[in-house]
């Protein structure tokens, strides 16, 4: 069998970096193209597409940021001074942000679940076209992936759900490795070779 080297070791050594360390420049709106083109080669079973793309980018970012930090002081008037500055950054850490939003739905032959999970897939995908063009990226939803009062602002239907904010952008950080479980801990073998 043939091994892709690079692929491995891009894989090996595949990490996020923290969306406030991120910084422009950003993609360009071509290799956004190209990144949801990539990001969205996923398995699908009956070929639904279950989900789709919401690009920020820009003014609107702040705009969005603003908005959202509105209705996080509404949620918690205590809220304090640093986790304000949080609230009203949201959206303007990194110079793109795109949201996978989830547009599962009952079908007689594919389990929504199945859907999600499609979804979740695009996210990755996302994340490995924007390191293969170069940046870096990380996956977050935080509370207005889960708050409906937030989907008028960022642009989704109530009938949907959002899988992930796919944060991109540059950074002067290194990049740092992370605890990963031990693999006795999470496998579970079944039968012999």
């Amino acid at each position: 069998m043939k091994t892709d080297a690079a692929l491995i070791n891009y894989l090996s050594t595949r990490r996020s970096m923290p969306a406030f360390q991120m910084r422009g420049p950003g993609p360009s709106s071509t290799e956004i193209e190209v990144m949801l083109k990539l990001a969205s080669r996923v398995p699908d079973h009956g070929k639904l597409a279950p989900w789709r793309f919401i690009v920020y980018r820009g003014n609107e970012r702040e705009r969005i940021s603003l908005e959202l930090s509105a209705i996080a002081k509404a949620k918690n008037p205590a809220l304090s001074e640093e986790m304000i500055k949080v609230e009203e950054t949201r959206f303007s850490r990194a110079p793109v942000v795109i949201a996978v939003v989830s547009t599962a739905a009952p079908n007689v032959k594919i389990p929504e679940w199945e859907q999600l999970m499609s979804a979740g897939a695009v996210c990755l995908n996302l994340l490995m076209a924007a390191n293969a063009h170069g940046y870096v990226s990380n996956w977050l939803t935080e509370w207005m992936a889960f708050d409906e009062r937030a989907y008028p602002i960022l642009g989704v239907k109530q009938t949907e759900k959002i899988a992930g904010f796919i944060h991109i952008g540059s950074t002067d950080f290194p990049v740092v490795e992370r605890p990963r479980p031990e693999l006795a801990d999470i496998v579970t073998w079944v039968g012999q070779e």
